[in-house]
């Protein structure tokens, strides 16, 4: 599906952020607040006197079930407040001070933290993240992150589409209550055996989608993640090779000035993408 049939029906403009400091005690009111709200959405009853910090992935592993439903606007506007607080808490990461060699570098770390015009996110075919609680995948992070806005935008994008996504498309979401201003979800190929031809073919789609919709968004950076490595399988040596080799012939064809940041986790990811860029 195209970006011009749901552009206008999801939030795409600057996302305001309330930049005061938020103290404990608002912190702690705010979870029990919070997991009242969400445990009277479930139809259950519970006290937790456990510690701040546990009341806090309570709250995570919550969300992560949620489905795209109606949030109280006044609760969701201090949750903003929180999530935003904890972005600039971890270290918002400044793109532009990296040195980039013919417009691609990479960086070691967690790519919720980077000030990107968009960040890649590895995504489902649901599009609607990941709903195992307090998971580790890049989708459950980015949403956790996000805010519970980002996956009423996918519900809003797949309700339109009318079916679910198909391997090697992205959409683009708002990223809310995350540093870079969108989000561009894709789905890459899901392994079952050896790499095929037709996996290949996805992942590169995958990279061009994203890079075709940056372009059409006018963006100048974008941080892609190891897309369908990890859980989806593909092996991070020939995933690499062909995000690089990818981005390389679409920057080259289309004469682009977009700034490509190849994100790593991992110290393994982190010594291949190092091979493969010093011949670059």
């Amino acid at each position: 599906m195209l970006f011009s049939y749901y552009r206008d029906r999801i939030f795409l403009s600057d996302y305001p952020h309330d930049d005061s400091p938020m103290s404990m005690k608002e912190r702690e009111d705010l979870a029990d607040r919070m997991i009242d709200y969400l445990l009277a959405e479930r139809g259950e009853i519970a006290a937790f006197n456990v510690p701040y910090a546990q009341k806090r992935d309570i709250i995570r592993g919550y969300l992560n079930e949620r489905d795209p439903i109606f949030f109280d606007s006044e609760l969701l506007k201090e949750w903003d407040h929180l999530l935003w607080c904890e972005t600039k808490e971890k270290g918002i990461v400044d793109v532009n001070s990296f040195e980039y060699g013919n417009g691609i570098t990479m960086w070691q770390g967690d790519i919720t933290r980077l000030n990107a015009d968009a960040i890649v996110n590895a995504a489902n075919r649901s599009l609607l993240g990941c709903f195992i609680p307090h998971h580790y995948c890049i989708d459950n992070v980015i949403h956790s992150g996000a805010g519970p806005q980002m996956r009423a935008d996918c519900a809003k994008i797949m309700a339109i589409q009318g079916r679910r996504e198909k391997e090697g498309n992205a959409k683009v979401t708002c990223a809310y209550n995350l540093p870079s201003r969108y989000v561009l979800h894709t789905v890459g190929p899901l392994m079952s055996g050896a790499v095929t031809d037709e996996n290949r073919a996805v992942l590169r789609s995958s990279y061009i989608s994203c890079l075709d919709l940056a372009n059409e968004l006018g963006l100048k950076t974008i941080a892609f993640c190891c897309v369908a490595t990890g859980v989806f399988g593909f092996p991070n040596d020939e995933a690499a090779e062909i995000a690089t080799g990818t981005v390389i012939n679409w920057l080259h064809r289309n004469r682009s000035d977009m700034r490509v940041i190849f994100d790593v986790f991992t110290d393994r990811d982190k010594a291949i993408y190092e091979n493969i860029l010093k011949y670059i």
